[in-house]
Formats: C-alpha cells, sequence, structure tokens
C-alpha cells in the first residue's frame, strides 16, 4: 500500500533538515512512537503504539535510515512485530525537503505492507487517514520544537520569547511542548475523512 504525504513546515530547509538528522528529537515529535536506541551497526530501535477503535497495537523494530546530503533526501527503511497481536508491518519510505521561501515543503512516499490484525485497516483505506492525521501532529509538534530551537538567546543563553503566544518555544525538552498520541480523536477524525472520501468517490 503506497501512502504520499506532501506538507510545509515554517522554517528554513537548513533547520529543517538539521532536525530530521535528530532521530530521537524526530521521534518525540511522531505521536505514539519512542526512539530505543542506536546500535553498533547504525541500526534504530524503536517502538510505535497507538489504539484505533477497538484495535491495539505495540509495535517494535528496528530501522536504517540514509541521507543524501546533496539532494536532502531521506531514506527510511523499517520493520516492526507486535507480538501480543500477532500483527507485523514493513515500511520503505523516501523523503525529499525542497525550499519554499522561507519554509520548507516536505514531499514524503511511503510503501507500507501489513499483515495480521492490523491489515484488516490496510484494506478499508482507513489507514491513509489515520497518516493524514498522525502527520498533522507531527507538523504541529515539530513546529513547536524548531521554534524553541531557534528562538533568541538572552544574555545568560536562555531561549526568550517576544510574545506570551510565544511561550511554547521557550519551553525546555521534556516540558509538555509536544502532545501525546490522542487516540479517540485522532481515531474520529481519520474515520470521518474517509467516509468523506468514500461518499465522495460513490457521489
Amino acid at each position: 500500500m503506497e501512502i504520499k504525504q506532501n506538507f510545509v513546515v515554517s522554517q528554513p530547509l537548513a533547520a529543517v533538515w538539521s532536525f530530521f538528522h535528530d532521530v530521537p528529537s524526530v521521534a518525540e515529535c511522531l505521536p505514539g512512537a519512542k526512539y530505543l536506541g542506536t546500535k553498533d551497526d547504525g541500526t534504530l530501535s524503536g517502538k510505535v503504539s497507538a489504539k484505533v477503535g477497538p484495535f491495539q497495537a505495540s509495535f517494535e523494530g528496528e530501522a536504517k535510515v540514509k541521507y543524501d546530503e546533496g539532494a536532502k533526501k531521506v531514506e527510511f527503511e523499517g520493520k516492526g512485530v507486535d507480538r501480543k497481536g500477532a500483527s507485523r508491518g514493513k515500511m520503505a519510505m523516501k523523503c525529499e525537503l525542497l525550499p519554499e521561501g522561507d519554509a520548507t515543503r516536505v514531499v514524503v512516499v511511503a510503501d507500507v505492507q501489513l499483515s495480521g490484525g492490523i491489515a484488516q485497516f490496510g484494506r478499508t483505506g482507513l489507514l491513509t487517514e489515520i497518516a493524514n492525521q498522525l502527520v498533522a501532529e507531527f507538523v504541529n509538534n515539530a513546529e513547536v520544537e524548531l521554534a524553541r530551537r531557534n528562538a533568541p538567546a538572552n544574555a545568560d543563553g536562555v531561549p526568550q520569547a517576544s510574545a506570551p503566544s510565544d511561550v511554547a518555544q521557550t519551553m525546555p525538552r521534556g516540558a509538555g511542548a509536544v502532545k501525546p498520541l490522542n487516540t479517540t480523536s485522532l481515531f474520529f477524525a481519520a474515520l470521518k475523512g474517509w467516509l468523506g472520501s468514500f461518499f465522495k468517490k460513490a457521489a
């Protein structure tokens, strides 16, 4: 199953590209994901947990990431297993960063293969809508983290806000700036989007 995503982050290309190299920070911004470490051969270990309606899964696995510094592209290959639910998943993803004024456009194409109980969501197309919602939350969390990193510092080297609305930008890592996965709202938002798409095609 192919999933395509295209979104804009309101930070310059250099900042977003640097952020994508920081795997632990990227994982913190992705709802439900947890970075578990890097092995000696460079393989990344991680865990992704989510509950979608009646279905609950916790995939633990490994991935390899390759960066093309010149083209600003990232290739990701990963696989994981949900030992309780006997579901398995594989994903090959290509990600390209493009300058768009003072912002950065991110184009993602992923090939996802599922087996076990979770495969039913792939067949209905609901998984694509869930991916859309996850990306929206990821972009919001990444914006907060990037703004925090790029906020101007005071004389003590501490990021400072220029207005009350910028408070989130000055929050240290782990202070709550990044929201956890809201599975209930995620499921219903995804279901709404999927139904809308279904009836639009039927018409």
